[in-house]
């Protein structure tokens, strides 16, 4: 089986010697991670079995959240951290994108480009869901940023899971949205783009962007997910999910890489054969800067106001614990001494040897 970490080794130093003075050191340092990843050079333990009288070495991981390998497990212990941010109504998935004439901006100034996707796209949802005609009150959000198609392609956009109601402005009534309905789409893309113009233009970039853009009509999207536990199990993959994995890469032919995915519309499976080169290039595209946070809270869910999400969860008859409740941060947690199984027999082994890391040489 082909992995993208072989891709990366394979033909990895042929593009940083031919990018790499202008590659982002972003994207250095994910190439370098997911090249270690789980290999002798990050260290790690010899295992030892008894019953079989078998070793085994197991390799540290990069931990790079674009890492193929170290992001499988990861949803799953986000999603049992999020618990206590439920409530117990319909749920609805709002979909904010990046207008094509923006995103090669978007390629060259990531983060502020990011940020203020993030921040437009939560203040017109807010507005517009604070209007009596929709809502009326506070609306909790939680937002996630995604950059690619399923055949790598860029396109930046924003997923935000919100519950299906709102709290009153006294914070007495719980306000409900109707099961199929939350706000109208079209009236929102229009605040999105009006918001995004504003913003740009206070960061100096507009002039940047063609005015052909803000007479079209941008693309919002919402639709209902369901309720509590299945709505944010929807949302979970979105989360951690890279942009390829390692099941969907098929093989490597004559420097071609050769990888299927999923038709968003017809659901029917594809295959994309790109040359190693452009195939590194479409997935680093997807490489976020350093430190960027890309899932963020507002509204109700924001830390500040878990006391007004109290209210509302008291409100809708669920009661929380305070202390499991503020466990809530997207980041993992220390991390418990793992037992390793014999590959061969099941058994637990005994760690004989630790292995300590290579050092690092320059990029």
């Amino acid at each position: 089986m082909v992995e993208l970490a072989d891709i990366f080794r394979d033909y990895g130093p042929a593009y940083r010697d031919k990018y790499g003075p202008r590659m982002l050191p972003s994207h250095l340092a994910a190439m370098r991670a997911i090249e270690q990843c789980r290999t002798e050079v990050l260290g790690g333990h010899l295992y030892y079995c008894a019953d079989c009288d078998e070793a085994w070495y197991s390799y540290h991981s990069c931990r790079n959240r674009h890492c193929p390998k170290c992001q499988q497990d990861a949803a799953q212990q986000w999603l049992e951290r999020q618990q206590e941010l439920l409530l117990p109504v319909p749920y609805f998935m709002v979909t904010f994108t990046l207008p094509q004439p923006l995103r090669s901006l978007a390629r060259t100034e990531q983060k502020t480009i990011y940020n203020l996707l993030f921040r437009t796209a939560a203040e017109s949802l807010q507005q517009l869901a604070q209007d009596p005609r929709f809502v009326g009150g506070q609306i909790g959000m939680v937002g996630i940023l995604q950059t690619w198609t399923r055949d790598l392609r860029y396109h930046p956009h924003v997923h935000f899971l919100v519950p299906g109601g709102a709290l009153s402005t006294d914070g007495q009534r719980w306000l409900r949205a109707k099961n199929h309905f939350f706000v109208h789409a079209k009236p929102l893309a229009k605040l999105f783009r009006g918001k995004m113009r504003d913003g740009l233009r206070k960061t100096g970039l507009l002039s940047q962007i063609p005015d052909s853009v803000w007479r079209q009509a941008w693309v919002v999207d919402c639709r209902p997910v369901g309720k509590g536990e299945s709505a944010l199990k929807y949302l979970a993959p979105y989360v951690f999910r890279v942009a390829l994995s390692n099941k969907r890469i098929l093989n490597v032919v004559n420097d071609q890489v050769t990888f299927r995915y999923q038709d968003g519309k017809s659901k029917r499976q594809h295959t994309r054969t790109l040359s190693a080169e452009a195939f590194i290039h479409r997935f680093l595209q997807h490489v976020l800067p350093r430190g960027f946070v890309k899932v963020r809270y507002y509204g109700l869910l924001a830390p500040s106001c878990r006391s007004r999400l109290a209210q509302a969860k008291r409100l809708l008859g669920k009661t929380t614990d305070p202390q499991v409740e503020s466990q809530t941060s997207d980041q993992d947690g220390p991390q418990e001494e793992k037992v390793v199984a014999c590959p061969h027999c099941g058994q637990p082994m005994t760690p004989i040897q630790h292995i300590r890391p290579r050092p690092r040489q320059p990029p």
